[in-house]
């Protein structure tokens, strides 16, 4: 497998993101390694809040959410999904797939930094790759938060907007992952934080992630991934794990899933769903304090 690695110099200039970095090595399931990155705040000894970012953002994402999640005493552990952020950055589209970015989450959470009693936060992609690993993995987990994100079988229609967006993203010659990031936003982004999102991609070879992650959604009940979600739905709708259900009120790409995962999961019955105003698909963008806040509340009632 050939990869990229996005250079330090990059991130040098990055705001209001003062975590310093760590990485370890994981197998890439080729023959080879890759180096992935994760940043983390708080008491070492408290219970992780595992917070999963999706396309195309990395774990610059969660800068607004951090903070108020450390203050409350929690643990907090944001990785970069491989070939986002910080992480390596396999240069085919062919090397990304659903199976692996489960794999390589899992080696990174369970076997590198050996995490139990998780609250998973999940959004986008974070949610697809979060709840198979809380469905398979279910002693690992004590709550779920999911945000603006969904777990795909191919039984259900994907909405016209997203097909949009992955012909778009997987055809243009080349790709401003901010302005992608800006568009998914309510609220006005400034120059300095869409650079930001743009600094792992320097040029359009280290852009097969972003390009391939569309094209591994399932969107047919025979999909290659079909078959591990479903289970995975399964699991979760029997698990009496608890789970937050907080969307924004502006996701045309996930909304319609809020409230079948307050409808189907057992762990979202009895508790009271917050829903983060004026906001877009990446709330955190939007409305991190809050949603943050909602997540505070969570964690102290459950």
């Amino acid at each position: 497998m050939q990869t990229l690695r996005t250079p330090d110099r990059c991130f040098m200039d990055i705001p209001q993101f003062p975590y310093p970095p760590k990485y370890c090595e994981l197998p890439d399931g080729d023959g080879g390694t890759l180096r992935v990155a994760w940043v983390e705040d708080g008491p070492d000894d408290a219970d992780p809040i595992l917070m999963l970012h999706g396309e195309p953002s990395w774990s610059f994402l969660y800068r607004k959410m951090i903070p108020i999640l450390v203050a409350a005493g929690h643990r907090v552990v944001c990785p970069d999904l491989v070939g986002f952020g910080r992480s390596d950055k396999p240069t085919r589209r062919e090397d990304h797939t659903y199976a692996r970015h489960v794999e390589w989450m899992r080696a990174v959470a369970f076997d590198v930094l050996e995490l139990h009693r998780v609250t998973l936060v999940g959004q986008d992609w974070g949610g697809l790759i979060g709840l198979r690993l809380a469905a398979e993995h279910p002693e690992r987990f004590s709550r779920i938060v999911v945000a603006n994100t969904g777990l795909p079988t191919g039984d259900r229609p994907m909405p016209k907007i997203w097909w949009r967006f992955r012909e778009t993203i997987q055809n243009l010659p080349t790709i401003e992952v901010g302005r992608f990031v800006a568009a998914g936003c309510r609220r006005p982004m400034s120059d300095a934080v869409r650079a930001a999102y743009d600094a792992p991609f320097p040029d359009d070879a280290y852009c097969a992630g972003p390009r391939a992650m569309p094209g591994l959604v399932p969107t047919s009940p025979d999909d290659p991934a079909a078959a591990a979600n479903r289970a995975a739905w399964a699991a979760l709708c029997a698990s009496p794990i608890p789970m937050l259900v907080a969307f924004s009120d502006g996701d045309p790409i996930t909304g319609a899933m809020a409230p079948i995962f307050q409808r189907e999961m057992r762990g979202a019955q009895g508790i009271d769903h917050p829903v983060v105003h004026d906001a877009g698909h990446f709330l955190q963008e939007d409305a991190g304090e809050e949603l943050a806040g909602y997540i505070v509340e969570f964690l102290r009632r459950y």
